[in-house]
């Protein structure tokens, strides 16, 4: 069987490439590639339907990204020992590859379509979220699926002060900017990343770099397309439309439809508004066939969606009447929950966040169990969204993949700020819980989490807040609007959606959708200057709640004391079998965790009350420390023989106490001085090369008055 395999490389500039393969693996599938840097390979397919579902007026693309955990050598955890369902790693992949190729489709293809890839062989140091976006696009420029690309995505980060394309993942230890950037050889659709508190001049630079490397590797795929004979997509009719419709309804309602939008009416009222043009509209139609309804109401959102942009253009004048710049009212309050380690409500517009902190220790962290990244960690954020927030009725099955993503955006955010590793020693988790949501909640959540974090006495480094920009422009490109603090319906009507999140310093964190192309670095870099006012007003609003961390945890809150003991003795504190820390655990009522780093053992002890920590600090004290000459300690007779008795100082280290060491005056023999059991006082006076200690009474006793002479 012969195989026309195709090859093509993209060269870094730095000595690094990127393969490109086709025609050798899932030939079945519409189109096919396996993309590979270093010993990361990724199988990425894509297969979509020739016809499109009745009634849909959508894309209904589905994006999943899979390790197979045999591609580090692994065998996955838990009972059944196969992949499960997508953790939230590959969850937040497959949403920066799905952000990237959507608005790449034509709008009028509704077909079924599905892109899958698979990371089948991983190299520990090369990433390969960065390469999934360039996968799914080859595999759409090798197939016939209509596309207006090709796409590509990079990371881009800053390390010692220089740009890097698609950095190691050692390499990113060290780096103050790393962003996902994608694009296609014209224009940047999509942007994700964390920052250390950059200049909005330096975000823009990082992208221009970025788009210069997608340039490259979009030039390849047009040469991998044109190489496999697939320059002409297939030819496809899935949408039905009636001009003298489309006529009709832009006559009857566009002006009502743009005086409603001009009243500045709220959420609930100006929907219920829109409704009532169109159902009064469909009603002059009589008995229309399914087919004529579903236009009907395309059409009129189409009327709604040009009212609400030229009411914008023309007057600058939004749907609850705010100019373009102005931030909806804000109102905070912290410690809301008495009994939470830290509580804050944010509240902007319709916007409501009810967000806890909970303090806990080394145990809580979070084990991450995946085929690329496994390990643990101790920062957790989680985001809720349920349907009454929006006045819906949805049921409740979990964190779904928007929950996550918005999750991460605010995780990334607050974690810039949040104390080092050696001063802070708790887990700390966040949950936002959405109360209220019409308009960009996963902002309020990082407003909301810095104020429960600073309630909860968490040192953080500086507040952070973050705002939501949208961007409304004409159809040439002429005239556009920047909108801070955007409505979920300017959202939804709007040419992008541009989160940024950061201090009074710099930008911590973005979050970037285009809808349009051509859009200038001159907008963008407006966009971004705008969004910094926004940004600091809003911290400004913060401040009048609290401005800084409280001195210190609220009362009911847990402590953690850490530590450090020689090497050693890590084994003696645990004792056989746990023996020994799970004694002192339970009679002291602290959680003790042990763990080492280096030549020494970091020891954590947490608990709700200081006594339980006091007495767990002195128990490890006990078994840990090494005796020092000169120190005085209580110790206990634990044999008596005739030359001395052996005191135990600390458990398990015993000393003699030498007959001569007892008093002043002279002892003949040991009868009657003391019983096993007897506590004494002595002091360490040695400890020779063998490591037996030498202890004294007498030395702690006052000298007896010598006798005055006659």
């Amino acid at each position: 069987m012969s195989l026309k395999v195709i090859n093509k490389v993209i060269d870094l500039g730095d000595g690094r490439t990127i393969e490109i393969e086709t025609g050798k693996l899932a030939k079945q599938a519409d189109g096919s590639v396996v993309v590979k840097m270093g010993n990361t390979m990724l199988l990425a397919t894509v297969v979509s339907s020739l016809e499109a579902k009745e009634g849909v007026d959508f894309l209904p693309l589905s994006v999943d990204y899979q390790e197979k955990y045999a591609a580090t050598g692994r065998i996955p955890g838990g009972f059944l020992r196969r992949e499960a369902r997508l953790s939230d790693y590959e969850v937040l992949i497959s949403r920066l590859v799905d952000r990237a190729l959507r608005p790449m489709f034509p709008e009028d293809y509704h077909a079924d379509t599905q892109v899958m890839i698979s990371l089948i062989s991983a190299d520990k140091d090369i990433m390969p979220d960065c390469l999934a976006g360039l996968a799914a696009s080859a595999a759409l420029a090798v197939s016939d699926i209509p596309f207006n690309g090709p796409i590509s995505e990079v990371r881009v980060a800053k390390i010692d002060g220089q740009l890097v394309i698609n950095p190691t993942l050692s390499q990113l230890a060290n780096a103050t900017l790393e962003f996902i950037v994608a694009g296609s050889e014209h224009d940047i659709n999509m942007v994700e990343g964390e920052s250390k508190e950059i200049q909005e001049a330096e975000l823009v630079e990082a992208i221009k770099f970025a788009h210069e490397a997608i340039k490259v590797q979009c030039f390849i795929q047009k040469q991998l397309t044109e190489e496999v004979g697939k320059t002409e997509k297939r030819v496809y009719s899935h949408e039905n439309s009636n001009e003298e419709l489309k006529k009709a309804i832009y006559a009857a309602t566009y002006d009502k439809v743009y005086a409603i939008a001009s009243e500045a009416s709220a959420k609930d009222e100006r929907t219920a508004k829109f409704k009532a043009v169109r159902d009064e509209f469909i009603e002059t139609l009589g008995e229309i066939d399914d087919v004529t309804k579903f236009l009907a109401k395309k059409y009129y959102h189409d009327v709604e969606y040009d009212a609400i942009r030229n009411l914008v253009l023309d007057e600058g004048k939004r749907l609850d009447g705010r100019t373009t710049t102005q931030i909806r009212p804000i109102w905070s309050e912290v410690g809301y929950l008495p009994a939470a380690h830290g509580s804050a409500v944010f509240t902007r517009g319709e916007t409501q966040s009810l967000t806890t902190v909970t303090l806990g220790a080394k145990d809580d962290e979070q084990m991450i169990d995946g085929a690329f990244i496994n390990g643990y960690q101790k920062f957790l954020l989680h985001y809720n969204f349920p349907g009454f927030s929006t006045g819906e009725v949805r049921p409740n099955r979990g964190a779904g993949r928007r929950e996550i993503g918005h999750g991460n955006l605010a995780m990334r955010s607050l974690k810039q700020v949040l104390p080092a590793d050696d001063s802070n020693p708790y887990t700390i988790r966040i949950v936002s819980d959405i109360l209220e949501s019409n308009g960009s909640s996963s902002m309020a959540t990082v407003c909301a989490g810095t104020l429960a974090l600073m309630d909860a006495g968490v040192k953080i480094t500086n507040p952070v807040s973050g705002i939501a920009m949208g961007l409304i422009t004409n159809e040439m490109g002429t005239k556009y609007a920047i909108l801070s603090d955007i409505l979920g319906d300017e959202d939804h009507l709007g040419d992008m959606d541009f989160k940024v999140t950061g201090t009074k310093n710099g930008v911590v964190a973005v979050q970037m959708d285009l809808k349009i192309n051509g859009l200038s670095y001159e907008v963008l870099t407006n966009a971004l200057n705008q969004a910094k006012e926004g940004r600091l007003h809003i911290l400004g609003e913060m401040a009048k709640t609290m401005s800084a961390p409280r001195e210190d945890y609220k009362p009911h809150a847990p402590r953690i004391i850490t530590i450090k003991i020689d090497k050693e003795f890590i084994g003696a504190v645990i004792g056989p079998g746990g023996k020994i820390i799970q004694e002192m655990q339970r009679e002291t009522g602290a959680t003790i965790s042990i763990e080492e780093v280096g030549n020494q053992g970091i020891v954590q002890i947490f608990a709700d009350n200081k006594e339980a920590i006091d007495k767990a600090v002195s128990r490890i004290k006990a078994i840990a420390s090494k005796p020092e000459v000169g120190e005085i300690y209580d110790g206990k007779v634990k044999s008596i023989m005739p030359f001395g008795a052996f005191v135990e100082i600390m458990p398990g280290k015993d000393g003699l106490l030498h007959i001569s060491e007892i008093d002043h005056k002279r002892f003949e023999t040991m009868d009657g001085i003391f019983q096993v059991g007897d506590e004494v006082r002595v002091k360490l006076l040695d400890v020779d090369k063998q490591g037996k200690l030498k202890l004294s009474r007498k030395v702690l006793l006052p000298k007896p008055e010598k006798p005055e002479a006659n």
